[in-house]
C-alpha cells in the first residue's frame, strides 16, 4: 500500500517530498500495531491516516497536487489564496482508485485600450475577455490578448490595413453594422435534420405517385452512393438517420396533407368567396371516389387547389356527395354563403330536383349558381355528323379493332412497317371515353394506309376500302376536321380558364367554320391540309356528293354548336376589358360605375392590365379599388370546364393501381392536386419528439 501511495506521489511531487512523505508515513505505521492496509479499512484509523497524509503534502513547496477521490464523496480542491506558489490541498480518499491532476489557477489577460490599434476589441467579460477583430469579426482566445498575436493576426489577415492608425479602426469599431448584437447561429441536431429530410423526400415521393418502398429501396442507397463518391465513408453513415420506411413515409405523407389543409382552410376563411368543381368516379378497387376542386382570391391572385378527396362509402347518389362536402364544411367551420357557383358535368347523380348534390348545395348557399362543363358541352356537339361521313368513321374503327385486337396481327404490322420505312409502326386505338383521341386515331390510319393495303387480308370484308378513293377522301377530311376540333378542345383546358376565354374559342370556332363551309362550296380545301395533299396525290377533285356531305357537317356542327354556346346579351363585358367602357353597364351601381371610372382613368392601371392576366389584374385592385374589383373577382370565379377533376382522376388511376389496392390516396391527391407548397419546418416544429422517425 505505501508503495502504490509513493507511485502516486510520483506524478506530482519532486524526489525529497516523496521521501520525506515515506519517512513519516512509516513512523506513523511504526506507532500502531496493524498493517497499513488494515489501518485504511478500518473505519476507526480511516479519518486519523486522511489527516496525517494530508498534513504530510500541504508541508510541501510544490505547485502540483495529487487527489485520491473516493468513489462516495465528491471532488472538493481547494486553492490556496496566500501566494501563487503555494501548493493546493490534497485528500486522499479510501476505497478509491481515481487521480485527477490539476494544475494552478490559468492566468487571465487583460484587456488594453491600445489593443484597438491593432484592430481588436474586447468580448465577453471584461474581467476575463476575448479578443475580437473588428474588420473579420473572428474572436480568438484570452491567450491572444498579446500586443505580438494580435499584430501578427492584422499583418497577415488584414495586409491592407496593417498601417492605419487608431482612429481607423476605432471608426470602424463605432459603425452601425458593428452596433448590431452578433446573431446566434442556430444549427439543428443530427435528429432534427434528418427529421426535416424525411419530410422532404416524402413530400417528393407524394409528388411523384410512387410506392412508399422506394424511399428505403432506392432513394437511401442512391443518396449514400452519392454521398460517398464525393465525400467520404463519413457523411455516407449519417444518410442513415433518414428514416424512410413504408410506414414512416405514410406518416409523413398524411402530416404533410394535414398541414396543406389547414392553410388552405384558413385561406378559405379569409377570402371573400369561392366557386366548387365537383365529379365521382370509380377507382380499382370499385370504390366511388368524389373529388372536389375550390377556386377563391388569396393575396393577389386567383388560386385553384383540391378541396375535398373522399371514398363514398354507400351509395354515390346526389345526397351522399353533398353530405360528404357539407361535413367537411361544417367541420372546418367553411360558410357556405361564400359558394358563388358549381361546376359539374350535369349527369343524373350530379344534377336534381330534389334531393341531387347542385340542388342541395344550391339551398344551402342561395346566391350560388350553376354551370355545365363547357368541355362537355364541346364533346357532344361534335358527335354529330351526316350518315355518309359517320359510315366511315364506324368502317375506320374497324379495322383499327381488326388489328389492335389481336396481338399477332400487331406485332406482324409492326414489322411490316420497319421494312416499309414507315413514320409509325402502330395504329392507335379508339374509344369514345376519350373523344379527343379521334383525330389522332385517324391521322394514324391515313398515314398507314399503304402499309395496311399490303398487310390486310383480301378475305376481311373492309380491305376494298383502302383502295376506294372517295372513302380515302372522307377519312382524309374526317381526320383534318377532328384535330381542328380537338386543338379547340386543349385551348379551353388548363388552369385559371374563364368563361371568357372558353367563350372567345368558340367565337372563333363558329367564325371558322363558316369560312370552311363556304371554302369547300367554292372546291377550295387549303384549309385542310390532308385532303388537300391527297388530291394532289391522286390528282383528281372531289366529287359534288362528298362536297355536299363536308358542307352539310360543317354547317350542321355550327348550329348545334350555338345550341349548346348561345349567344347572349353579356352584362360582365366590362369585366374583360373595362377600359372599352363608356356607357354604364346595367349590372353596376352608380357608385361601382364611378369606381370604374377613375380607374379606367389610371395610366398605370392600364399599364398593368396589358402585363398581367386577367384574373391576377383584378385581384391587384382590391386594395385600391374594392368596390368595383370584388364584383369582376366574383364574376371570375365559377370554374368554366371540368378540366381540374378529370386530371385529377388521371393521378387518382396513375397512384392507386392494382398493385396498390389498398392505399388510401386521398392524401396524396392532396399533395400532387393542390398549388399549396407544405411548411415542414412547421411540421417540424409541432413535434415534441425530436426523433428521426417520429
Amino acid at each position: 500500500m505505501i508503495a502504490h501511495l509513493l507511485c502516486i506521489l510520483s506524478y506530482n511531487f519532486n524526489i525529497f517530498v516523496i521521501l520525506n512523505v515515506y519517512s513519516k508515513l512509516t513512523m506513523f505505521c511504526a506507532t500502531n500495531t496493524l498493517p497499513m492496509d488494515l489501518l485504511l479499512k478500518q473505519g476507526s484509523l480511516k479519518q486519523e491516516v486522511e489527516s496525517f497524509c494530508y498534513q504530510i503534502v500541504s508541508e510541501s513547496n510544490d505547485q502540483k497536487v495529487g487527489i485520491l477521490q473516493s468513489e462516495d464523496e465528491q471532488l472538493q480542491p481547494s486553492v490556496s489564496k496566500k501566494s501563487e506558489g503555494e501548493l493546493s490541498r490534497v485528500k486522499f480518499m479510501s476505497n478509491s482508485n481515481k487521480i485527477t491532476t490539476f494544475s494552478k489557477k490559468p492566468k487571465r489577460r487583460k484587456y488594453d485600450e491600445s489593443y484597438l490599434s491593432f484592430g481588436f476589441t474586447y468580448f465577453g467579460n471584461r474581467d476575463a475577455p476575448h479578443a475580437q477583430c473588428v474588420l473579420c469579426k473572428k474572436i480568438l482566445s484570452n491567450s491572444s490578448l498579446a500586443p505580438s498575436k494580435l499584430r501578427r493576426h492584422l499583418e497577415t489577415k488584414h495586409a491592407a490595413y496593417k498601417d492605419k492608425d487608431i482612429s481607423f479602426f476605432k471608426q470602424h469599431l463605432d459603425s452601425p453594422e458593428n452596433n448590431k448584437p452578433p446573431t446566434p447561429k442556430i444549427v439543428n441536431t443530427d435528429n432534427e435534420s434528418a427529421t426535416e429530410a424525411s419530410y422532404n423526400v416524402s413530400y417528393h415521393i407524394a409528388l411523384s405517385g410512387e410506392a412508399h418502398t422506394i424511399g428505403e429501396l432506392l432513394i437511401k442507397p442512391c443518396a449514400k452512393d452519392v454521398v460517398m463518391r464525393m465525400f467520404d465513408e463519413q457523411y455516407s453513415k449519417k444518410i442513415d438517420a433518414v428514416q424512410l420506411s413504408n410506414s414512416t413515409v405514410a406518416r409523413r405523407i398524411k402530416d404533410l396533407a394535414a398541414d396543406i389543409e389547414e392553410e388552405l382552410v384558413c385561406r378559405l376563411k379569409i377570402c371573400d368567396g369561392f366557386s366548387l368543381q365537383l365529379d365521382e368516379s370509380a377507382d380499382v378497387s370499385g370504390l366511388a371516389v368524389l373529388l372536389v376542386f375550390v377556386r377563391y382570391r388569396f393575396n393577389k391572385s386567383i388560386e385553384e387547389d383540391l378541396l375535398l378527396c373522399e371514398s363514398l362509402q354507400s351509395n354515390a347518389t346526389g345526397e351522399e356527395i353533398f353530405n360528404c362536402i357539407n361535413s367537411f364544411m361544417q367541420k372546418h367551420e367553411i360558410e357556405w354563403e361564400k359558394c358563388v357557383d358549381v361546376c359539374s358535368d350535369a349527369s343524373r347523380a350530379m344534377d336534381g330536383k330534389i334531393a341531387e348534390a347542385v340542388t342541395l348545395i344550391k339551398y344551402v348557399a342561395p346566391e350560388s349558381t350553376s354551370s355545365h362543363c363547357l368541355l362537355y358541352r364541346h364533346a357532344l356537339a361534335v358527335k354529330i355528323m351526316p350518315t355518309s361521313l359517320k359510315n366511315v368513321l364506324d368502317q375506320a374503327v374497324q379495322i383499327i379493332n381488326y388489328i389492335k385486337a389481336r396481338p399477332h396481327q400487331s406485332r406482324l404490322l409492326k414489322i411490316l412497317c420497319e421494312e416499309m420505312g414507315a413514320q409509325h409502326t402502330a395504329l392507335l386505338l379508339n374509344t369514345e371515353v376519350r373523344w379527343l383521341s379521334r383525330g389522332k386515331v385517324l391521322v394514324r390510319l391515313f398515314e398507314l394506309r399503304r402499309e395496311l393495303l399490303v398487310f390486310m387480308d383480301s378475305a376481311f370484308r373492309l380491305s376494298d376500302c383502302l383502295t376506294n378513293s372517295s372513302w380515302l377522301l372522307r377519312l382524309a377530311y374526317l381526320a383534318d376536321i377532328f384535330t381542328k376540333l380537338n386543338e379547340v378542345n386543349l385551348s379551353m383546358q388548363g388552369k385559371n380558364v374563364t368563361v371568357f376565354t372558353v367563350f372567345d374559342k368558340m367565337s372563333s370556332l363558329l367564325r371558322k367554320l363558316e369560312f370552311w363551309a363556304s371554302s369547300v362550296e367554292e372546291e377550295n380545301f387549303d384549309c385542310f391540309p390532308t385532303l388537300s395533299d391527297f388530291l394532289t396525290e391522286i390528282n383528281s377533285t372531289v366529287d359534288k356528293d362528298i362536297c355536299s356531305a363536308i358542307v352539310q357537317h360543317l354547317r350542321g356542327l355550327r348550329s348545334t354548336l350555338l345550341k349548346y354556346f348561345p349567344v347572349t346579351n353579356d352584362n360582365n363585358t366590362w369585366v374583360r376589358n373595362p377600359f372599352t367602357v363608356t356607357v354604364k353597364p346595367a349590372s353596376l351601381v352608380a357608385r361601382d360605375y364611378e369606381s370604374l371610372i377613375d380607374l379606367t382613368s389610371d395610366s398605370q392601371v392600364k399599364q398593368n392590365f396589358s402585363e398581367l392576366s386577367l384574373n391576377d389584374f383584378w385581384s391587384s385592385l382590391i386594395q385600391e379599388y374594392p368596390s368595383i374589383a370584388r364584383r369582376a373577382v366574383r364574376v371570375l370565379l365559377p370554374f368554366a370546364t371540368m378540366h381540374l377533376c378529370e386530371t385529377g382522376f388521371s393521378y387518382y388511376a396513375a397512384t392507386k393501381t392494382k398493385y396498390r389496392k389498398r392505399l388510401d390516396a386521398a392524401p396524396h391527391m392532396r399533395i400532387r392536386l393542390s398549388n399549396i407548397t407544405p411548411n415542414i419546418k412547421r411540421i417540424c416544429d409541432k413535434k415534441t419528439q425530436k426523433h428521426c422517425s417520429h
